[in-house]
């Protein structure tokens, strides 16, 4: 859970880089340490990622409905769009987890 102080700091953080504004250096790599820690913070920060990448999007589409449950990469150059044969069919079902899905909050 993260405290008061850190979460105004992280919305902080996120809605400035929802709005395309400049976002200092220091507080990027403070979110991104927090994001790798915080299960709470990491999906304030992909949320976010998702809302910069797609800004007209609506809270009753398909992306929209993604974003409020945390599903999918939130960046679009990661998504497939085709596989090319079974192999990489079993190559995207069988993708390593990364450490966080163990930890709990």
């Amino acid at each position: 859970m993260l405290s008061t102080k850190y979460r105004l700091r992280l919305e902080f953080i996120c809605n400035k880089m929802i709005q395309k504004e400049e976002v200092k250096l220091a507080d990027m790599i403070w979110a991104e340490k927090l994001s790798k820690t915080n299960r709470s913070a990491n999906e304030l920060m992909r949320k976010a990622r998702r809302v910069a990448n797609n800004p007209d999007m609506k809270t009753n589409s398909l992306d929209g409905f993604m974003n409020a449950l945390d599903l999918g990469d939130p960046d679009p150059t990661n998504h497939r769009t085709e596989f090319k044969s079974a192999d990489d069919i079993v190559e995207w079902f069988s993708q390593e987890k990364t450490d966080d899905w163990r930890q709990r909050d």
